[in-house]
């Protein structure tokens, strides 16, 4: 027996443990030691698995993008400056310009189709020529046509022109074949009596008043001339138009 003070232990019985003065048994010591590391087991678990989890599955703190001096102050106002402003500006002038060409040529298209074609040409005469080029000659011209023939030539400014056969020779005055409705080459339908234009159906009579639309005008007049070594010639007519009693339009 181990005696202190007035608490004693007695050694004597199986291992027993003095605490205060009732004994704790063995069993109970045992116990308590089993359930001391299952606690401790149990929170190692718990503080490895912590780890292991933020070891896999924590992110990183993302670096701080860069401040750009230029387009924020150091008070955070913004400059209104926008990056790549020139190559922006660039890229839309080249939208602009490509999409303006096709624009214009159909919005020019649509205009012209309202305004009448015009007769240009300066006031002095001019030689007549053929397909090739060539001067028309009063003698050569009588011998292969008849009379009221209608034949193209070159009149003025190259513009095709009808010149009218005659008994002795040709009309004082030729005929433009271009169509004032929109301007295509209107043929001289013999069997009709008439110019009939193939594009819309316009239609002239044997002197080129128009007779029948869309064409809003008569075809445009020339005065015929014969030059002193036999060519034929044509001036520009500014005279009132004998067919409509009208000023001619195609002297602008």
């Amino acid at each position: 027996n181990f005696v202190s003070g007035s608490d004693t232990c007695d050694f004597s019985r199986d291992f027993s443990v003095c605490h205060g003065k009732e004994p704790m048994p063995r069993q109970d010591v045992a116990m308590h030691g089993r359930l001391s590391r299952k606690l401790l087991a149990i929170a190692g678990c718990v503080i490895g698995a912590c780890f292991f989890s933020m070891a896999f599955t924590s992110p990183t703190r993302p670096s701080a993008p860069p401040r750009s001096s230029v387009a924020m102050r150091s008070t955070g106002e913004y400059t209104g400056f926008v990056p790549d402003m020139q190559r922006r500006t660039l890229m839309n002038l080249v939208v602009t310009a490509a999409t303006a060409v096709p624009v214009s040529v159909l919005l020019g298209g649509y205009i012209l189709y309202f305004i009448p074609v015009s007769q240009g040409g300066g006031g002095g005469a001019q030689v007549c020529g053929d397909e090739d080029g060539n001067p028309i000659k009063l003698d050569t011209w009588v011998k292969n046509h008849k009379p009221k023939d209608y034949d193209l030539v070159q009149g003025l400014n190259g513009d095709v022109t009808y010149l009218v056969s005659t008994e002795d020779g040709i009309k004082d005055f030729a005929i433009s074949a271009v169509c004032t409705h929109l301007g295509c080459v209107v043929p001289w339908v013999k069997a009709s009596n008439k110019f009939s234009c193939p594009c819309h159906g316009s239609q002239y009579d044997e002197n080129g008043k128009v007779v029948r639309g869309p064409a809003p005008l008569s075809l445009a007049l020339a005065h015929t001339t014969i030059k002193e070594d036999g060519n034929v010639a044509v001036s520009q007519w500014t005279e009132t138009d004998f067919r409509t009693d009208l000023k001619p339009w195609w002297t602008g």
